[in-house]
């Protein structure tokens, strides 16, 4: 079966929202459809609305030889991007993420050349990522202060860790550079800005938002791999958890434990 959806939101909403739905389709015919049709998806990156970039960021399904076969129904919804990670069903979920969601070579090769550039050693890494913005419209945000303490935490662990600071939050980039000195920062490779009840791909230069698209999903994959990682719930940080295949080293602030 041909089976069409669509959605208008940032692209960590929109991964979001096309799982929703082929758990959805999955949960009710106990199949994977034939063909899964999602060209009305991350339309804010889009110069010409009839293009389809879902396989710009995504090797396509047919290519992956991953047999997924009915046993039960999966769990998930979109808004589990508040959910505890921990509580959710990874085991259910991973064979799909790793058939719809492997990432294209475009999007591999650049987190091969930002993992050159920055001479990144995952295992002396603690990332520090705060989704701000409109995202307070939506869920309570945490102040930055419990990111400091979090982070002060894990350098008495490992007083030689590095601290990958990450956000569309100005404020937040400033404050936590200062405050962590051994840092690093993609400065080439992401669009921040002072707090706004708005989005990057709104307001910092829209006209490039396929481009910067592109380096966040290589971000994303380069977030997942690090030893720890401080987040607040929302969309980006649980596909942080769903690419680092389980929630082991996440401190998640502002989760829902009984959505």
């Amino acid at each position: 079966m041909e089976y069409i959806t669509q959605h208008d939101g940032g692209f960590f909403s929109c991964c979001s929202v096309r799982l929703h739905f082929l758990i959805e389709f999955f949960n009710k015919y106990k199949e994977l459809p034939y063909s899964y049709i999602t060209k009305k998806y991350f339309l804010c990156n889009k110069e010409n609305e009839d293009d389809d970039l879902t396989f710009h960021y995504f090797k396509h399904y047919n290519e992956i030889e991953k047999t997924i076969t009915y046993e039960r129904d999966i769990d998930f919804k979109e808004w589990y991007q508040y959910k505890v990670y921990n509580t959710i069903d990874m085991e259910g979920l991973l064979p799909f993420i790793e058939k719809y969601y492997t990432p294209s070579d475009t999007i591999l090769n650049i987190q091969k050349e930002m993992e050159k550039k920055y001479d990144l050693d995952y295992d002396n890494i603690c990332v520090l990522f705060f989704r701000g913005n409109d995202k307070a419209t939506e869920i309570k945000l945490p102040p930055n202060d419990v990111y400091i303490d979090a982070a002060k935490d894990i350098l008495t662990i490992n007083p030689n860790i590095k601290f990958l600071i990450q956000s569309d939050e100005t404020n937040f980039i400033n404050e936590m550079k200062e405050e962590f000195p051994n840092n690093i920062i993609f400065y080439d490779e992401i669009r921040h800005m002072y707090k706004k009840c708005s989005t990057v791909n709104n307001l910092v230069n829209k006209q490039q938002n396929y481009v910067y698209s592109l380096y966040y999903y290589a971000i994303t994959l380069i977030m997942s791999k690090c030893k720890y990682v401080i987040c607040n719930a929302g969309n980006c940080s649980l596909w942080i958890a769903f690419y680092r295949k389980n929630a082991n080293n996440i401190i998640q602030f502002c989760a829902c434990e009984n959505i």
